[in-house]
């Protein structure tokens, strides 16, 4: 790029930021039906409905979730108390919905139309003049406005407050308009802002304090097809579909959520669970196990076909799932510390036990999708982006990183041996059999929720490897709101982590492992990574202004996350395996790219007789 081109741009953006500051409206492109973070939307204006979605879906019947755990609160928005899973997506409605079909773009939902400024500092949403709330009261432009500073504030969920801070203003524009201003130009922050869940503002107008407290009395007005019925405090979450929805013939809504009713149950562990589903008491079960799929679905109802058993590809990454190490405790703030800890790690054995070995190893945050960082040393645009940063990355982030591989066999000598050296690197000596520190003896807790057979195997089996090393870890299970409190204020050594990740990685990501997350509680970045280096690719990332330069960015913070060793890696699922009744149908030939994801069960599944 010339000198010249770079003082025209760096004029531009100079005005375009004097305007906006004076309050002078910036340009802004047509308003459209929806938005893509690169290009523009597959579906036009005129779409019918979403591709995954089938039109002439029959309305009716019931949906028995199971759960295993429990939930003391129907506000997933705050930081207290344990919610039903997906209550979010089923109760709460947001301007613009996500279509997961493609990597990011979004069409208009609670708003007709989007406007984007030239700058990608300004956005302006129109609300649909017909959108309602469940009790038929319209949805307003104050209520925008005002769920949008209430999770900003503290006591709500960590995921929502990283990008309040991004935000300079949000203002009423017309009767049905909302416009949000950012200090910088983010494309993919004007996005998610769409993405905000939309709740009523006159519900908590006598005592708005009373959004925070956890709890099953506060009923929620919702902004989605379905309402709150019935609750069983601790055991079971009825759903009803509102048969006044009023976006039901919505293009967006159009084939989904026609379900009638959506019951959540609640079990004390996965056995109880599984023997539910087995009795016929649930609709659905989702399998992670691949000898458990393999081995436990042949039951009566199987083989008679009253329960049929698919397969679900994506195309989404891994994401990361295994035990992840908190860093905000010094024993594990040592790098050599946390690759001693996977070396020690038998994945190959314990692939074994746990799933007869047949299930991959996840190999970095972003694998088996095109945003995966490439094995081997760094190249092109993504070593460009790493070099600044060089004198402070850790080893591997450049050179490229593996995890270790083991003979399989249960004594992992080699693995041992390495970690052994790794511990007295990092200034550990074994003294009578004991891992000594500058403390005394090392000594740590891995924290799991009650109910899961299969972590509880798998640490099990680590934890007799500790032993090995001098190492006394001890497992510790415990119920799901107390783990849900633990996690919030970081109160853990080592525990159980997944983390979902879509093909569209943006600002979420400073919430998973950004700086803030290291002392302000609620945020999901549970290893308190600190790393500047993370902080720098995602601002690559979001800056980025072509998708080539994107996919480097999210490559080279792949490099730095997976180099970070913060996590031990399991093994990952290129399928979703699921068991269900076979009344209960999904659109098997028009399945989304993100597969068994958010937005698919039971959106997009119908009940036939």
């Amino acid at each position: 790029m010339s000198n010249r081109f770079t003082q025209i741009r760096h004029h531009a953006v100079v005005i375009l930021a004097v305007l906006a500051t004076a309050g002078i409206a910036l340009p802004v492109s047509a308003a459209t039906h929806g938005i893509a973070l690169y290009g523009e939307p597959a579906l036009p204006a005129d779409y019918e409905h979403l591709p995954q979605a089938n039109p002439d879906a029959p309305v009716g019947g019931t949906f028995s979730d199971g759960q295993v755990g429990t939930f003391d609160s129907l506000n997933p928005h705050i930081l207290q108390g344990n919610t039903p899973w997906q209550l979010r997506f089923l109760a709460y409605e947001s301007l613009l919905g996500r279509a997961y079909d493609e990597p990011f773009t979004l069409y208009g939902l609670l708003a007709e139309s989007v406007e984007v400024s030239d700058d990608n500092t300004q956005i302006t949403f129109t609300l649909n003049p017909e959108a309602r709330f469940s009790d038929g009261t319209p949805v307003t432009v104050d209520d925008v406005i005002w769920s949008w500073n209430i999770l900003g504030q503290q006591g709500a969920n960590g995921r929502y407050r990283p990008a309040f801070a991004k935000v300079k203003d949000v203002e009423p524009v017309g009767e049905r308009g909302i416009r949000f201003t950012i200090h910088a130009p983010d494309r993919e922050l004007l996005m998610t802002l769409g993405l905000r869940p939309i709740m009523k503002a006159a519900q908590y107008a006598d005592d708005e304090a009373a959004f925070f407290r956890s709890g099953l009395s506060n009923i929620p007005v919702t902004s989605a097809p379905y309402v709150v019925t019935d609750v069983d405090p601790g055991r079971s979450v009825v759903l009803e579909r509102d048969p006044d929805y009023w976006g039901a013939d919505l293009p967006f809504r159009r084939g989904t959520n026609v379900i009638d009713t959506i019951r959540m149950e609640f079990f004390g562990d996965a056995t109880a669970h599984f023997e539910a589903f087995k009795a016929g008491e649930l609709s659905s079960m989702r399998e992670t196990n691949a000898t458990a799929w393999a081995r436990d679905y042949d039951f009566p109802a199987v083989r008679s076909g009253e329960v049929v058993l698919s397969e679900i590809p994506h195309q989404r990454p891994t994401g990361m799932t295994g035990l992840v190490m908190n860093t905000r405790r010094p024993f594990f703030d040592d790098w050599r510390v946390r690759e001693a800890l996977i070396q020690a790690f038998n994945f190959e054995y314990v692939n074994n036990v746990v799933n007869a070995g047949a299930q991959p190893r996840i190999t970095s945050y972003y694998a088996n999708s095109p945003l995966a960082m490439d094995h081997g040393p760094a190249e092109g645009r993504v070593a460009e982006l790493l070099e600044p940063l060089s004198a402070d990355l850790l080893p591997g982030t450049l050179e490229g990183y593996s995890l270790p591989e083991s003979d399989g066999k249960l004594s992992n000598r080699r693995g041992l041996r390495t970690a052994a050296k790794l511990l007295a690197e990092a200034g550990y000596t074994v003294e009578n059999g004991v891992l000594m520190g500058d403390t005394g003896p090392v000594t740590f807790e891995i924290l799991m929720q009650t109910g899961s057979s299969e972590v509880q195997t798998i640490v099990d089996i680590y934890v007799e490897a500790l032993k090995r090393l001098g190492i006394d870890a001890r497992a510790v299970a415990i119920d799901s709101a107390q783990y849900t409190e633990r996690m919030n204020s970081y109160d853990f050594d080592m525990t159980w982590f997944t983390r979902g990740l879509s093909l569209s990685p943006g600002n979420e990501q400073l919430a998973y492992w950004g700086p803030d997350g290291v002392d302000q509680p609620g945020s999901r970045n549970w290893m308190g990574a600190d790393d500047p280096a993370i902080g720098a690719m995602i601002d690559a990332m979001l800056s980025a202004e072509s998708q080539e330069d994107y996919t480097a960015a999210v490559k080279a913070l792949d490099r730095v996350l997976t180099a970070g060793r913060y996590v031990i890696p399991v093994w990952h699922n290129p399928v979703s395996w699921i068991a269900h009744r076979a009344d209960l149908k999904y659109p098997a030939d028009r399945l989304p790219i993100y597969g068994d994801f958010i937005g698919f069960q039971p959106d997009v599944w119908w009940i036939e007789d």
